[in-house]
């Protein structure tokens, strides 16, 4: 049988060496390579060429081999398969749904074969895990976990072009920990189940300067019940053998996929181990050519895993690891080798134990916190569960003064969707961008189905003393509104520190956008709406400078202040700088609360874009005018 390899490099020189193994057995002739760079070969005479199409023409190859880049996949299976090639394609298939699909319609046109190069389907110990799990032999599944964590070098992320990015001159690669070395234990696991996906939760890290991630997991919920949970990282000190872990109620089975070991121990004690053989997948596409033989990963059978990938590759960038979660060693000219993450193995088996999150497992690099001077003063909610009536949205909380006071509050009682410290907007466009019930003319506050949500898409920069952002904010109708670019800076000011907050809002409506607050449509002084801050309303002996609530409330005073005392006796002041010359929306009776008005009698109008900025000043104690004064000068 004439057999054409397509990318004969890196990967594909496990392939040559299966193939040489092959021909030497009469199973198959090496009729021909594909690639872009000439290959020595020393078995065979075949016929080399960059053209795909035209190669298997000219040699009548009966199969190709494809194991090139993820996203050239579906171009060169489509061709093959057009070509009147059967295929067996690396994993991943394809770098989205579209991309799936592209094949899968050549596979129905041509009614030629796709076999998918998830070498771990092919064990004889998925079917038998299978088996068990559906003789009720382990009880009620709860779910399944899985755990991987391998070393690997630098250098790996820089073998090629592609390598760790997400996506290539615009098209998609999707070349992360999950989607591609540790794609095995996602295809595996969902192997073990027939019940269909109902949700997806993704959590992408990367402690290596690349754009996808490096270490990560995934909530998979099924519709049927139970969980699959995935827990990765190719930053671990050495390489650990992933597994995937069924917890039953009366008892568990751990597949090591690699090694087609399955240990199963029973709610009496007894312990099994067996070791299962695997069937290569190109003997088996062979022999499904030849005889009709089932094939084990039919493209048809990798969907499920397509969907895992596809909310991967549509989930917000990967978040930065800061260097000073991480053990980075470097060769003698000071370049770095290797990054580990401390506790990385340990974690990841704590995910398929526990089937959680790295975040439900409290790692540290999971916190997005600001420091001064080397102390934690705030941390920033990314993605917050909250009901669609909140206007979620990215926001700072347990801010705090030097001295440790907290001088935020997030989800009071008193309105239970202000968020700490944000940007939030009462009617940006018809939406609802501030949460809760919106002011309707003539009517009051009212509950509608208008609220918009933001939602974070990626950091440019991420460090220790803050981070720019890019948000998005989406509408009520889920269409893409805004999007938002968030620079957050925290740094030392004398005694205290100052929090800098810049946000420039671009209108994507394609026409100019209103925004309106309850005062434009007449609610007197409720002009609410852009940057706010919420203080604890725990605080007492609020006062603000540099008068009282009515006198600094619709105010464009340069600078104004806030000062509580904490349950514990202890003083805080927040000192607001601004230079935009909006009006101050100021609450300290009802609740304490500092913010702009950016439509405080009339409405804004955006036709492109919007930039304002805040600087506050984090105190400890009670400040006078005077000393509130000469630090708004300072910022």
């Amino acid at each position: 049988m004439k057999v054409v390899l397509a990318g004969a490099h890196g990967h594909g020189r496990h392939h040559l060496g299966k193939l040489r193994r092959l021909a030497n057995e009469g199973l198959i002739e090496l009729a021909g390579i594909c690639d872009v760079r000439p290959v020595e070969v020393d078995f065979g005479s075949p016929v080399q060429s960059s053209d795909l199409g035209a190669l298997i023409e000219k040699t009548g190859a009966e199969i190709t081999i494809i194991c090139t880049p993820i996203h050239t996949h579906a171009d060169l299976a489509v061709t093959a398969l057009r070509a009147g090639s059967h295929v067996l394609l690396e994993k991943p298939p394809a770098p989205s749904f579209a991309e799936h699909d592209r094949i899968a319609a050549a596979v129905a046109e041509t009614g030629l074969a796709c076999q998918v190069g998830f070498q771990s389907l092919g064990s004889a110990a998925v079917p038998a895990l299978r088996e068990l799990i559906a003789s009720g032999a382990l009880g009620r599944i709860r779910g399944i976990g899985g755990a991987g964590a391998w070393e690997r070098p630098s250098a790996y992320f820089t073998r090629s072009a592609w390598s760790g990015r997400r996506r290539l001159n615009g098209v998609d690669v999707v070349d992360g920990a999950l989607t591609n070395p540790f794609a095995h234990a996602v295809a595996t696991a969902l192997a073990l189940v027939d019940s269909p996906i109902a949700d997806i939760e993704t959590e992408l890290y990367h402690a290596h300067p690349i754009e996808s991630d490096d270490t990560s997991c995934v909530r998979i919920r099924l519709t049927g019940g139970g969980v699959i949970t995935i827990a990765v990282s190719l930053c671990a000190p050495d390489r650990n053998e992933p597994y995937l872990v069924v917890h039953g109620d009366q008892g568990r089975a751990t597949l090591v996929y690699t090694q087609d070991r399955l240990k199963v121990e029973h709610a009496d004690g007894s312990v099994t181990t067996t070791v299962y053989e695997r069937t290569d997948l190109l003997e088996n596409l062979i022999d499904h050519i030849r005889t009709g033989a089932e094939l084990l990963v039919p493209l048809s059978a990798t969907q499920a895993f397509t969907q895992v990938l596809n909310t991967v590759r549509l989930a917000p960038e990967p978040l930065p690891i800061p260097e000073r979660h991480q053990i980075v060693e470097r060769d003698e000219a000071g370049a770095v080798t290797h990054r580990f993450l401390p506790g990385i193995v340990d974690l990841t088996a704590r995910s398929a134990e526990e089937l959680a999150l790295y975040s439900e497992l409290d790692a540290p690099w999971t916190r997005v916190e600001l420091l001064v001077a080397g102390r934690s003063v705030a941390s920033y909610e990314l993605d917050p569960n909250l009901p669609r009536a909140d206007s979620p949205r990215p926001y700072l909380h347990g801010v705090r003064t030097l001295g440790g006071v907290e001088v935020t509050q997030v989800r009071p009682e008193d309105h239970v969707h202000h968020l700490g410290v944000g940007v939030a907007i009462s009617d940006l466009g018809g939406a609802n961008f501030w949460g809760g019930r919106t002011y309707v003319k003539d009517q009051g506050p009212t509950w509608l189905d208008d609220h918009g949500v933001q939602r974070h898409r990626a950091f440019s920069r991420l460090a220790d003393d803050g981070f720019t952002e890019e948000l998005e904010w989406i509408g009520p109708d889920r269409q893409l509104m805004a999007r938002e670019e968030r620079t957050v800076v925290a740094r030392p000011l004398g005694e205290a520190w100052a929090l800098d907050f810049t946000f420039t809002l671009t209108n994507l409506t394609g026409a100019p956008v209103e925004i309106n607050s309850a005062a434009t449509k007449g609610r007197v002084g409720a002009g609410y709406g852009g940057f706010f801050w919420r203080a604890p309303g725990t605080s007492t002996a609020r006062a603000t400078l540099p008068g009282d609530e009515q006198a600094v409330h619709g105010g464009r005073d340069r600078w104004i202040a806030m000062s509580g005392t904490d349950p514990d006796g202890r003083d805080w002041t927040l000192v607001f700088v601004q230079d935009d010359g909006d009006p101050w929306f100021v609450r300290v009776e009802e609740y304490p609360g500092v913010g702009q008005a950016l439509a405080w009698d009339r409405p804004l109008v955006v036709e492109d874009t919007l930039t304002r900025r805040v600087v506050t000043i984090v105190a400890d104690g009670r400040l006078t005018h005077e000393e509130a004064a000469a630090l708004a000068a300072e910022v």
